[in-house]
């Protein structure tokens, strides 16, 4: 259990029968009346984010949110096989659980994946990848104005943005958190 009072960012919750992730708080303290807590939760198992204001002081049920580092093997149709390569036990996740991680998972690659009590909740990625660009339209000779542009296709089927002067083949480093081209692999 935790007070209200104790609250801070990334403490998970449970609460009205779901698990929660605090996003933002605010202890208020108005002039007339009692003190309360306002909150912006994102809910763990559908990734809506709610706003929801607790009455200061009351206690609330902590969610003990479990990370297993594993590495994705392959996918078989919609079905995702991870493996924990200390046990080899394999863990297996449905495309609709992960649909916005799969942008940016490659095979071998070392992720986390977030379960709550054997309920699995979804993966933790790195801040940043490595992907490879398999398609990119040529830029155009003389377009080379500041911070120009071009749209390219990673090996993972990602669209984004990149320099004029990135090639089909070449690798690439790409934010997660915001989907975003960020330098060249070396």
């Amino acid at each position: 259990m935790i007070s209200t009072n104790d609250f801070r960012t990334g403490v998970t919750i449970e609460y009205e029968g779901n698990i929660y992730s605090i996003i933002e708080f605010q202890h208020v303290k108005p002039g007339k009346g009692s003190a309360f807590v306002r909150t912006r939760l994102r809910n763990l198992r559908t990734q809506a984010v709610i706003d929801k204001t607790f009455n200061a002081g009351i206690s609330i049920q902590t969610a003990q949110i479990d990370k297993s580092q594993m590495q994705y093997l392959y996918a078989s149709g919609d079905i995702h096989v991870f493996m924990n390569n200390d046990t080899y036990e394999q863990v297996e996740i449905h495309q609709s659980q992960i649909e916005n991680e799969l942008m940016y998972l490659t095979e071998g690659m070392s992720i986390n994946i977030i379960s709550f009590e054997h309920e699995i909740l979804g993966l933790e990625l790195p801040d940043k990848v490595v992907l490879e660009v398999v398609e990119t339209a040529g830029g155009a000779k003389g377009n080379t104005a500041s911070n120009a542009t071009k749209e390219a296709m990673t090996n993972t089927g990602l669209k984004l943005l990149v320099p004029l002067f990135i090639e089909t083949g070449e690798k690439i480093v790409v934010s997660t958190s915001t989907g975003k081209y960020d330098t060249r692999a070396k």
